[in-house]
């Protein structure tokens, strides 16, 4: 996943007639980024937890909590970047992203 990439940080309108060129139905294009949008949101979330985990500690006071600049600076960091569902929508619109449909398939094999 590529988040250094010119994505908006703010929702666009979009031309819907654009966004469903690749498949036809505007339905089946939500899916598609809807699902590489859930991708992207579990790998960042997995990504920060590792990162904030380095943080963690068993005796924690709350000195240290308020002290710890560094972690308010990955916590910040990962607000900053767009959301999964921008980073999808920009890869489905550049054509980053596989996607097939195995009921299409099945039909033109008939």
């Amino acid at each position: 996943m590529n988040t250094k990439q010119n994505i908006p940080t703010t929702t666009i309108t979009r031309d819907i007639r654009k966004m469903d060129e690749k498949t036809g139905n505007i339905y089946e294009t939500v899916v598609i980024i809807s699902k590489r949008a859930n991708q992207i949101s579990a790998a960042i979330k997995e990504e920060l937890s590792s990162k904030l985990a380095e943080f963690a500690s068993s005796t924690d006071n709350l000195e240290e909590v308020f002290e710890n600049r560094e972690q308010i600076e990955i916590s910040k960091h990962y607000e900053r970047m767009p959301k999964p569902t921008l980073i999808a929508t920009e890869e489905y619109l550049n054509d980053q992203i596989y996607f097939r449909n195995p009921l299409k398939e099945a039909e033109k094999e008939r």
